[in-house]
């Protein structure tokens, strides 16, 4: 190299530079073509050695560059497999393979050796362990976490607080800014710990989607009696209970129009008909309106043969029209969890 490297000359090619500033070489050479780099997911250590080094180098003459990016490529070229992404790369690959023992005691060995990058692995965590954290914790570090998480998701986190709760983290908030990047790292680091080291979980959704889902299934009378009893024992309970109902009036406000034609075609043709047979003749109903929803949102040929069909229809009982809608429902939750469609989330 005819330039030098960490004021040091006679670095004559590619070969004569240590590993620490070839790497500074591709690094610099990859950023100068505007790649992201993940280099936050590197330990401390490795990030302070590769950005000194980058900052000690002057001067790279072409035929190193060359020589440096050619070795550079010919090694990714000689990769078969990596196994080189630590033990949390090993504990997401084997995932649904390991027992729950092993998998809670591994965790927790990852929590407690892997500080790099806390605050994604806090985020990763719902909605019920943040909330567990934040009634947990002082307010000073409440302040920190909602700091960390996206605007939407801490207002949404805030909401579900009491009052005085909620006002206490937003005073916080207010103070954080001289709060030193080390202190949020190990506030970050401390969190992570907490959410990693949770056991298991005994069921897979949460217990107000649980509830949710076994009220979306019930008649009318006794899902509005059932909720109003939980609200006066836990409201906060109940306005998650409520964020995860999906009752025919909730159509509206959970399906994107353009979603409209695959829930319509994907639905049991007869029970659609039968619902629509009682709603569209209430239209000031918000069962009506669910219904008008659709056919607005449906192809038009489509439309027409569902109204035609429901016209020719002698309305069902109570008992029919709950069964025919739950049963519509139900295929829509199956859609949902599928992936084939994207329930949106009520205000």
């Amino acid at each position: 190299m005819r330039g030098s490297a960490g004021g040091a000359s006679g670095l004559a090619d590619g070969h004569t530079l240590s590993g620490a500033q070839k790497a500074a070489v591709i690094v610099r050479l990859l950023l100068a073509e505007g790649e992201k780099l993940p280099l936050a997911q590197l330990p401390d250590e490795l990030q302070t050695e590769l950005t000194t080094q980058i900052a000690e180098m002057r001067l790279i003459d072409r035929s190193t560059l060359n020589a440096v990016a050619a070795e550079f490529i010919e090694t990714l070229d000689q990769v078969g497999l990596t196994m080189n992404d630590g033990l949390r790369g090993a504990l997401a690959l084997m995932g649904e393979q390991l027992g729950d023992k092993a998998a809670s005691q591994l965790r927790s060995l990852v929590a407690a050796t892997d500080s790099a990058t806390p605050w994604p692995r806090v985020q990763a965590a719902d909605d019920d362990q943040l909330l567990a954290l934040l009634r947990a914790e002082r307010p000073q570090i409440g302040a920190v976490m909602l700091s960390k998480l996206p605007t939407a998701r801490a207002a949404s986190l805030l909401a579900e607080l009491p009052g005085e709760q909620a006002r206490e983290l937003a005073l916080a908030v207010a103070h954080t800014d001289g709060i030193a990047p080390e202190t949020v790292h190990r506030i970050g680091c401390a969190l992570a710990r907490q959410v990693e080291a949770r056991p298991p979980r005994a069921f897979p959704l949460t217990p107000p989607r649980r509830v949710g889902q076994i009220l979306d299934a019930t008649p009318a009378h006794t899902r509005n009696a059932v909720l109003e009893g939980i609200e006066a024992e836990d409201e906060s309970f109940a306005r998650a209970v409520r964020r995860e109902l999906f009752t025919w009036a909730d159509i509206p406000r959970r399906i994107d129009p353009l979603d409209v034609p695959r829930v319509i075609r994907m639905a049991d043709q007869d029970r659609l008909a039968t619902v629509l047979s009682a709603t569209l003749a209430t239209p000031d109903t918000e069962e009506g309106a669910a219904s008008a929803f659709l056919l607005e949102n449906a192809p038009q040929r489509l439309a027409d043969t569902l109204r035609d069909e429901a016209g020719t229809r002698r309305p069902p009982d109570e008992t029919a029209l709950e069964a025919a809608m739950s049963a519509v429902i139900a295929s829509i939750r199956t859609m949902a969890e599928a992936g084939e469609i994207t329930l949106l989330t009520p205000p």
